[in-house]
């Protein structure tokens, strides 16, 4: 499929809610254990969310659609949800992310941008020049990741409880 902003927006729009209706309510045992060493539980995952949406996709695509002659991205931080999410409840930071994208979106709407806006360039940090078209497919897609990556690492809080069948529940095995 290729990039529509109206099908992309169905998706973004609808992430928040998503993960709400996920995880709003459940024990600390759901929203805060992890995969192990070096892994984000649900929680994490919000405040990393929160974070992109500050620091990556609405500022990286002004900056492409900016007049500027220096269109370099600044690096983003994956892992500053762990400092800027302490100390908040998850319905805090839920209720963030709510709030923060709601905004993103409505900036992206107010931007009607064409076919030859999505071609515009920019300069990221590791992959050298990106497009328009390519950030806000990849908006999309992480969202996505995300819940794929919530779900997943819930799911595998019950692992060694599902015994013999772990062998039909690829979840369990990524």
């Amino acid at each position: 499929m290729e990039l529509d902003i109206n099908k992309s927006i169905e998706i973004l729009e609808r992430t928040p809610v998503v993960i709400e209706e996920m995880l709003k309510g459940l024990s600390p045992d759901w929203v805060m254990n992890n995969e192990g060493p070096d892994t984000w539980s649900p929680y994490d995952v919000v405040g990393h969310l929160i974070h992109g949406e500050k620091t990556d996709w609405i500022p990286r695509l002004e900056i492409i659609l900016s007049d500027k002659g220096d269109k370099k991205f600044e690096p983003f931080d994956r892992f500053a949800q762990f400092k800027n999410s302490e100390g908040k409840s998850l319905q805090a930071l839920i209720d963030e992310f709510k709030e923060e994208r709601k905004q993103g979106l409505i900036t992206l709407k107010s931007k009607r941008l064409s076919e030859s806006d999505l071609n515009k360039t920019g300069i990221h940090p590791a992959f050298g020049v990106v497009t328009l078209r390519q950030l806000l497919s990849t908006w999309v897609v992480h969202d996505l990741n995300h819940i794929a990556q919530i779900a997943r690492v819930m799911a595998k809080q019950y692992k060694q409880e599902t015994g013999p069948w772990q062998a039909y529940l690829p979840i369990l095995n990524r």
